[in-house]
């Protein structure tokens, strides 16, 4: 009986671990894209033209992948960073990413664009993996949003927007905004919206 028990608390445990893996990876390349900013104050059109290559690659890769064909290093990644809820079918969240990212660096002028960049890389890049480590309180109505997610999300979208604009009234209100639109349960659609609306709002709202 005592087996049992200790061999489902060892699924269990290697079950979480191997989230907790997946989750890193994954963040790991929403925490990549803090680095657009920077690359373009050096050329805004290479950085364009780059994330479009990287995305058409990507997607080609993607299909082919679920046609049963291994792309070198691109599966791979895909693989890794692929969630149970994916299953076998093409994995969105790199497609929405990139988009979001390419959208706000093209409407949007810097600091503007860097504040809905960070934003997605640091407020929703550290939000869901918080929440899987130190969360324990559910937030109702969120598909298991977490309240350490959410205070993780606040905090570093407030940090970043005031580090690139130093005006803390508006930082406030850019914080409030992505975090209500991350506790929305969006799925992968949020990698768009995140950086655009913020953007948005440090632009026109704000004058940023």
């Amino acid at each position: 009986m005592y087996g049992l028990k200790d061999g489902k608390a060892d699924v269990i445990a290697r079950k979480y671990i191997n989230d907790i893996r997946k989750e890193i990876f994954r963040k790991s390349i929403h925490l990549c894209s803090a680095l657009i900013p920077s690359l373009l104050l050096w050329s805004k059109a290479a950085v364009l033209w780059t994330l479009c290559a990287v995305l058409i690659l990507y997607c080609i890769a993607e299909w082919l992948r679920i046609k049963g064909h291994s792309v070198f290093v691109v599966s791979k990644i895909t693989e890794t960073a692929a969630r149970a809820r994916d299953g076998d079918r093409f994995v969105l969240g790199p497609v929405t990413l990139a988009l979001g990212i390419l959208c706000t660096a093209f409407f949007f002028e810097l600091p503007a664009a860097a504040i809905g960049i960070y934003a997605l890389a640091f407020g929703d890049g550290l939000a869901s993996l918080s929440g899987k480590l130190f969360g324990m309180i559910i937030l109702p109505c969120s598909a298991g949003k977490t309240v350490m997610g959410s205070l993780t999300c606040f905090t570093a979208i407030f940090i970043s927007s005031w580090a690139v604009s130093g005006n803390s009234f508006a930082s406030l209100m850019i914080a409030i905004a992505g975090t209500v639109i991350e506790l929305i349960p969006l799925k992968d659609i949020d990698n768009l919206l995140i950086p655009f609306i913020l953007a948005f709002a440090a632009s026109f709202c704000f004058g940023i």
